[in-house]
């Protein structure tokens, strides 16, 4: 029988279809084959409709990998290939679709201006970095962006001439300034100070002082790191008159993924767009499905463990919606671990933690996701910030089956979905090194500005190392490009939610902050994949 079986693999892959299978390819095909119970009158069928659905695939190549043999496979039982029906997507294992990934373990991707994409370096990061990495990760983000740009409607060239040929805008270089005073440009660029502390523009090609006194920011939050777009007129003082400075146009993730579809940014196996569409029906089928998300769980206050045994307690009674992941993000000490008795304070609060996720079995089937904060230790200044030290968190790990400790920020991938999580004061730091904002008549909505500036700028911390600190070479982990599925900044800033260009962005608020200290409110957030929203969750303690 195993001879035979292997006869009609061979056939139909190696002799059909010119494919080399390996020996891992040709036991996992038997596998299958003998799993699901195939009779033999139905091999040659089933191998058929397996191997074009391989050769379809964006990684197929002429000697099989075992990755892409799975994933024609698991696209098959989907049934969403032209050859067959649709699948049941309830018959879907979710779970199997579900994972979380640490910014320490994303590939080292970056992008290549030459070829306008993006390869992955063979070469491990460094939380040192090299001296050229030092200036290589901005010259990669001024890159994405301005290709970004290019490909906007508004910059691009008509394809037959005629009158609307000179209509659309065009991108000047600071090289090609001199000589040209009194007219007007549109620069793209960096916004940085030079040595004398005078706020200028810098490209790839060099430098130019910015006169901002008549200039008219447009909606968002413009700081040094910024990359923008400034249009103004060259003086005869070798310094350009600002007249208008807006952020770059953003590019929604479907127009991202159908140009990058075949790179994997986040280490789990790249997914075309195509592919991606198919688990659509599965999503919108488990309505039930959400993640819990809760920011500055202070485990040191006596308020807060009572707060998250109420919390668990109703999750734990809803059987059949207990959520697939809770998320709880630092900081988890309200002073953090430096000074006398911290790290008691820490290992204390943790068993604590532990002891109390004991007591309820029926949630041990979610994920636990644990985020460090700005205090949490070990406490640094740069980003992305390692996961907190196995000296706290091991006795957690080892007694909770799927609890984890991430890096912040970290992803949450469920299915062809990205959920990015950050922990960070971001609207503070924004706010405290504007350049300028736009003067509106009524109040501005700064929440919808800061969503904007980091979606605009593709990146999470759109400012200058010198204020905020990141790893040269794992800049790759902060990029916001191709544009997530959602994004959660957890800040100690109000809670919010909102949609730009189609990702969700929302701050759950502060669990214990929020109302903990005179035993108010403790809230948190809800997000459904299926609606691709969150919901804002509350309870109270009796006094």
């Amino acid at each position: 029988m195993v001879n035979q079986m292997r006869a009609a693999i061979v056939k139909v892959f190696s002799t059909k279809h010119s494919l080399t299978l390996p020996a891992a390819a040709l036991n996992y095909i038997e596998q299958v084959l003998q799993e699901n119970e195939i009779p033999d009158d139905e091999w040659i069928v089933g191998l058929e409709f397996w191997a074009r659905e391989y050769l379809k695939g964006e990684d197929s190549s002429s000697l099989v990998s075992l990755p892409a043999l799975k994933k024609a496979y698991e696209s098959l039982q989907l049934g969403t290939n032209e050859d067959s029906q649709t699948a049941d997507p309830s018959e879907i294992n979710v779970e199997s679709h579900f994972s979380v990934i640490d910014s320490f373990d994303m590939p080292p991707v970056h992008f290549d201006p030459v070829r306008g994409g993006f390869t992955t370096s063979k070469t491990k990061p460094s939380v040192a970095g090299s001296a050229a990495a030092r200036s290589a990760f901005l010259r990669e983000r001024w890159g994405i962006i301005k290709e970004i740009i290019l490909r906007n409607e508004n910059f691009t060239p008509p394809a037959i001439g005629g009158h609307d040929r000179s209509n659309y805008l065009k991108l000047t270089s600071t090289r090609n300034l001199l000589g040209r005073a009194g007219q007007l440009f549109l620069l793209f660029g960096m916004l940085a100070r030079d040595p004398e502390g005078r706020l200028c523009l810098e490209d790839g090609d060099g430098r130019v002082v910015l006169d901002m006194q008549d200039a008219v920011p447009g909606e968002g939050l413009f700081t040094e790191g910024c990359m923008v777009l400034v249009e103004g007129e060259y003086t005869i003082d070798e310094t350009v008159r600002v007249l208008a400075m807006g952020h770059p146009p953003s590019e929604k993730r479907d127009v991202a993924r159908g140009l990058h579809g075949h790179v994997d940014f986040l280490g789990g196996g790249a997914m075309s767009l195509k592919e991606e569409q198919k688990y659509i029906p599965t999503i919108l089928a488990n309505t039930q499905v959400s993640f819990v998300i809760l920011s500055d769980v202070w485990l040191d206050h006596p308020r807060c463990l009572p707060a998250l045994k109420k919390l668990f307690e109703g999750y734990a009674e809803a059987v059949e919606y207990r959520p697939m992941a809770f998320v709880l993000c630092g900081n988890f000490c309200q002073k953090g671990w430096e000074g006398e008795g911290g790290l008691k304070r820490y290992t204390n609060g943790f068993n604590a933690l532990t002891d109390l996720l004991l007591s309820f079995p029926l949630l041990h089937s979610s994920h636990f996701i644990f985020v460090p904060g700005p205090l949490d230790p070990w406490s640094s200044t740069t980003l992305p910030r390692p996961a907190i030290p196995p000296a706290f968190s091991s006795r957690l790990t080892q007694r909770i089956p799927r609890a984890r400790f991430v890096s912040n920020p970290c992803r949450l991938r469920y299915f062809g979905m990205e959920l990015v999580i950050c922990r960070e004061d971001l609207m503070g730091k924004m706010v405290r090194n504007l350049v300028g904002v736009k003067k509106d008549e009524g109040e501005v909505d700064m929440k919808r500005y800061l969503v904007q500036t980091i979606l605009d700028q593709t990146h999470l911390s759109p400012l200058p190392i010198s204020i905020r600190p990141t790893l040269w070479e794992y800049d790759h982990s902060l990029r916001l490009y191709p544009m997530p599925s959602a994004v959660v900044l957890a800040d100690k800033y109000e809670r919010y939610e909102l949609t730009y260009e189609g990702c969700h962005v929302f701050n759950p608020g502060r669990f214990v902050g929020s109302g903990g200290e005179g035993g108010g409110e403790f809230e948190w957030s809800m997000y459904y994949p299926a609606t691709g929203r969150s919901e804002r969750s509350a309870l109270t303690l009796d006094q």
